[in-house]
């Protein structure tokens, strides 16, 4: 309407449509029109306003990330406050919170990354996440990054959309222990690094530990006592959807035994074939060396 009305004032006009629908004895109107798109002003040039979106607790982590990766700031935004409302509420309140960010990215001259959520796979129901998928019924995440995008598009910020394969792994693993902050903002400054290209280095800690022999049995003798655990609960559960989200868990457990013993039997092969070489220090079982490599 607002368009309508300094098209009128200036004498500048365009073409709009009107539709008039009769309900019930009462007169109801719509218009409609193409709402020209802005020149794209803050682009990934300079960095990116990355967001990510928890479902527990529901909130937004934000980073900002220069165009060189480094994180400058970053806080995160509450959305419990959103549960309960009414969907007109909601939504209000979601494009209160959709211009708040997309202002942040002005004021920075920056544009904004995200997840494309498209690329998530979706829960159903009768896999034992119903606690989960009644808080994501409460709030939904793609719904918001529609108007994030939206408003966005009308103020010439760029959105850089990446692959959320990941992100929150790296994030937690990586970056939460090196910079001290909440994993979710790690989470966030992953998707920021993504946005503009950035590859992921294993950390060197990590890479030693895919490298100790002991380690690597400690780690598969866990795995191999959670089996034994789930499949004894797998056994008793009565619960259809409990028990499917067991057996979810017990096919996690199951490939990552996989991954653990090609490991080990890697390691027992080079080890082997390298005949007189001297011995590698990485592979002696001490505890401490363990902790050592975990710091």
């Amino acid at each position: 309407m607002i368009m309508l009305l300094e098209s009128w004032q200036t004498q500048s006009y365009f073409a709009y449509t009107v539709e008039l629908k009769l309900r019930e004895g009462e007169i109801y109107g719509s218009v409609s029109f193409e709402i020209p798109t802005p020149e794209v002003k803050y682009t990934k040039e300079n960095g990116v306003i990355a967001i990510d979106t928890n479902a527990s607790p529901i909130h937004l982590a934000i980073a900002e990330v220069s165009k060189t990766g480094e994180l400058l700031s970053y806080q995160t935004i509450s959305l419990h406050h959103l549960i309960g409302l009414s969907q007109n509420s909601k939504d209000h309140q979601e494009w209160v919170l959709a211009h708040r960010i997309v202002d942040l990215a002005i004021e920075k001259g920056k544009a904004i990354a995200v997840e494309n959520l498209k690329k998530l796979k979706k829960g159903t129901r009768g896999d034992g996440k119903a606690k989960l998928r009644k808080i994501l019924h409460q709030w939904n995440a793609k719904k918001f990054l529609q108007k994030l995008k939206r408003v966005a598009m009308l103020k010439g910020v760029e959105v850089v959309e990446v692959h959320p394969a990941y992100t929150s792994v790296i994030g937690m693993l990586k970056y939460a222990p090196q910079l001290s902050i909440d994993k979710d903002v790690a989470g966030a400054y992953v998707i920021g690094r993504r946005a503009l290209g950035f590859k992921e280095d294993m950390p060197e800690n990590y890479e030693k530990l895919l490298k100790d022999k002991a380690y690597l049995e400690f780690a598969l003798k866990r795995y191999e006592e959670r089996e034994k655990e789930l499949r004894e609960l797998i056994e008793k559960e009565s619960n259809e959807y409990k028990r499917n989200a067991l057996e979810s868990e017990l096919r996690s457990v199951e490939n990552s035994k996989k991954l653990l013993t090609n490991l080990i039997q890697s390691l027992q092969s080079e080890s082997s074939s390298c005949g007189g070489c001297s011995k590698n220090p990485l592979l002696g079982p001490s505890p401490q060396r363990i902790r050592e490599l975990t710091r």
